[in-house]
């Protein structure tokens, strides 16, 4: 019976919690304690605590729970009312809860609590194994009766749907070897690099500050700035993201700030940007290291004053927003070469994030990568069968990720979809062969580019129309090939000089 059929429009927060939170980036212990602050309101009890399930130690771990004498409680499988329910998957009611055989007043000692009544009930994967355990304290009536006994399996079942929609799910399966821990969703890692960055983005949310992430291609700069907007006070608004590297110089002005009807030719009417998106939200500029000179000066307007004007317009437009930017690039170096503006820099600059690349981040954090994206995209491909054995996860340890965490998600994936037998067959060498022959590793056969002599601006527009073709077309695969960025490459095909 799903909580929603048993209970009125009031009372169905879980859902919406799960509706509204579980997809994004927002900091997993703040959105379980929101969870648990309902079941305690809703089942009239005194506390609530919510045990997870950690596998790799057998034991349950409360990492959120109406408890402000101890930061956390772990208890053995077995130990306890929580633990029996663990171990037995079974709803346990105590409404006297020292007369209780299994009940431990170890953590009463420790706290100082007095704990009279006992609720609690097992939360259920698809599998029917256990996830986690749903506990409350002390029912304000006296004794929790039959129909809190109904309300709290809705309420588990509730809870289940919501722990498998977020990144703990990887975490909570039986057999998985890593001991519990987590952060924000979608996030994985628990490096103390990783510790470092989430620290600090955590800080940075609870700001109106203009924050920068910095890292190079794949480390996850994007779902760090997703954290800071999802976990600030502005997660209601919109959070939009304008990707500077994926537009012409001539359409990125635009893009962002809209046009006046007429503005140009086919402007047949007004039309807004991506920054009067943002109002009330999070802009977020990913790669803003490719912004074109005269496209950073109105950027900096817009910082410091939070005004804007349309293209072809004179009247200046207001936006609240809040501004998160990314780049790969080393701007400071940019700056020194004239390709990146010393004011813009120092006005970005104000909350700097580094994510740091995969190599750098330990054997621990590429391990739980590792099995984080097995679970997840065996599953997706229906591939459940899959395993890695000691021989492929050696070759992906001795792997030095310049791709960093997208290039081990995309090569695990290619592994589970090519892979003919249960035995995942990891294939590094060939997903990093370069598309195009480089000049100190000719390929014979392979695609050649030849030209007689002539000017050099034109031999290297010829080049660059040669890249794309074997790119298929693809001008974010020909950058990548030609280690520039996309409106870099845009310059370059209509002949402009860089």
């Amino acid at each position: 019976m799903r909580w929603d059929e048993t209970v009125n429009d009031d009372d169905r927060a879980l859902s919406t919690w799960q509706g509204l939170q579980a997809g994004r980036q927002v900091d997993l212990d703040d959105l379980l304690r929101r969870v648990i602050d309902d079941v305690v309101r809703l089942l009239d009890a005194d506390r609530g605590t919510l045990y997870l399930f950690d596998h790799a130690r057998s034991e349950l771990v409360s990492r959120v729970a109406h408890l402000p004498e101890l930061a956390e409680i772990r208890l053995k499988l077995g130990e306890g009312v929580a633990g029996l329910v663990a171990r037995t998957g079974v709803r346990v009611n105590v409404p006297g809860a020292k007369g209780h055989l299994k009940f431990s007043p170890r953590i009463d000692r420790l706290t100082g609590y007095e704990t009279r009544s006992v609720l609690c009930a097992p939360v259920r994967g698809d599998g029917g194994s256990t996830l986690a355990v749903l506990q409350v304290l002390n029912a304000r009536r006296g004794r929790f009766d039959d129909a809190d006994e109904v309300r709290i399996d809705a309420l588990a079942a509730e809870v289940a749907l919501l722990l498998q929609t977020t990144s703990l799910r990887s975490q909570l399966h039986p057999g998985q070897r890593h001991a519990l821990g987590f952060r924000f969703n979608h996030i994985v890692g628990e490096s103390p690099a990783m510790r470092a960055v989430y620290d600090l983005t955590a800080r940075a949310a609870r700001t109106e500050a203009t924050v920068i992430v910095v890292g190079e291609t794949g480390s996850g700069k994007e779902a760090i700035a997703r954290a800071v907007h999802y976990n600030s006070p502005r997660h209601e608004g919109p959070f939009v993201k304008v990707d500077c590297a994926a537009l012409p110089a001539n359409l990125i002005e635009n893009e962002l700030f809209g046009h006046e009807r007429g503005a140009f030719t086919g402007a047949d009417r007004a039309s807004e940007g991506k920054v009067n998106d943002a109002d009330g939200g999070t802009l977020f500029l990913d790669e803003v290291g490719e912004l074109p000179l005269e496209v950073q000066g109105k950027l900096l307007r817009l910082l410091q004053d939070r005004v804007y004007v349309r293209v072809g317009g004179t009247r200046a437009v207001n936006v609240d927003a809040r501004f998160v930017c990314a780049t790969h690039r080393d701007l400071g170096a940019d700056v020194k070469a004239g390709r990146f503006r010393a004011d813009l820099y120092y006005r970005l600059h104000v909350v700097p994030i580094a994510v740091p690349p995969l190599r750098e981040r330990g054997a621990a954090d590429l391990d739980r990568l590792i099995d984080h994206f097995i679970f997840e995209l065996s599953r997706r491909h229906q591939r459940a069968e899959v395993h890695l054995d000691n021989e492929g996860r050696s070759r992906l340890h001795a792997h030095a990720w310049p791709g960093n965490v997208r290039e081990l998600e995309h090569c695990i994936e290619a592994a589970i979809v090519l892979s003919a037998t249960p035995r995942l067959e990891v294939r590094l060498g060939e997903s990093q062969k370069p598309l195009l022959p480089s000049a100190a590793t000719p390929v014979s056969g392979g695609p050649s580019f030849s030209t007689p002599i002539r000017p050099l601006m034109e031999v290297e527009r010829a080049y660059v129309d040669f890249v794309l073709h074997q790119c298929e077309g693809n001008r974010s695969e020909a950058a990548r090939v030609l280690g520039i960025g996309r409106n870099t490459l845009s310059r370059k095909l209509v002949g402009s000089p860089t």
